[in-house]
C-alpha cells in the first residue's frame, strides 16, 4: 500500500467512525485516563510484537461527546498471528465489542462481542479476516442516557504480509520500514 493509499484509508476511517452506533460510558480509569477524568482511556493492541497504544477517535467524556483528530496505528502482521486487544477497566465494565472493517472502513465485515467484564480479548487471528488489509475497531457498549448516541471507538489498521516476514508497527499511522 502506498503512503497515499494509507492516507486515504485513514481519512476514510475517520469519516466512517462517525457512523458507528452507540454511546459510550464516560467513566475514567487507571489506564490512559487522568485521575480527573479529563481524557479518554487508551486501548492497547499487540500482534506478535510490542504493545501499541491506540487513541480513540471518539469518546463520551463526562457526558459530553468528544471527537479526536487521532491517527490510527497501522500494524504489519504475518498470517496466523494472534491479535491481543486490551481495554481499560472502565471500558471493560461498560462492555465492548470488536468491529471488523475492510481497508477503506466502508464495509462492516463482522463483529465480535467480548464477554462481559473482560479487559483483554485474544480470540482474533490475523488470518481470520479475508482481506489482507483491514481495520479492527474497539467499540464501547452504548449508554442510551449519554452523549446523544456517541460511543467510544478505537481503530487500528492491519496489513497482512507474506509468511516469514517480520511484523513491524508504527503508532504514527504508517508502517515502519
Amino acid at each position: 500500500m502506498t503512503s497515499a493509499g494509507r492516507t486515504s484509508t485513514g481519512v476514510a476511517l475517520l469519516a466512517g467512525l462517525g457512523l458507528l452506533a452507540g454511546c459510550g460510558s464516560s467513566a475514567a480509569d487507571d489506564s490512559g485516563a487522568s485521575s480527573s477524568g479529563t481524557t479518554a482511556p487508551t486501548v492497547t493492541v499487540q500482534a506478535g510484537g510490542d504493545e501499541i497504544p491506540v487513541d480513540p477517535t471518539q469518546y463520551c467524556l463526562d457526558g459530553d461527546g468528544q471527537r479526536y483528530a487521532s491517527t490510527p496505528p497501522i500494524v504489519e502482521v504475518t498470517p496466523d498471528t494472534t491479535i491481543s486487544l486490551t481495554v481499560s477497566d472502565a471500558v471493560a465494565e461498560a462492555g465492548w465489542s470488536v468491529q471488523v472493517f475492510d481497508q477503506d472502513l466502508q464495509e462492516l465485515i463482522g463483529e465480535v462481542d467480548v464477554p462481559a467484564g473482560e479487559a483483554e480479548f485474544r480470540e482474533i487471528s490475523t488470518s481470520d479476516v479475508a482481506p489482507p488489509t483491514f481495520y479492527l475497531v474497539v467499540v464501547e457498549d452504548s449508554d442510551p442516557e449519554a452523549c446523544s448516541g456517541l460511543s467510544g471507538a478505537w481503530p487500528v489498521g492491519f496489513i497482512r504480509t507474506e509468511a516469514g516476514s517480520l511484523p513491524t508497527a508504527s503508532p504514527s499511522g504508517s508502517p515502519a520500514g
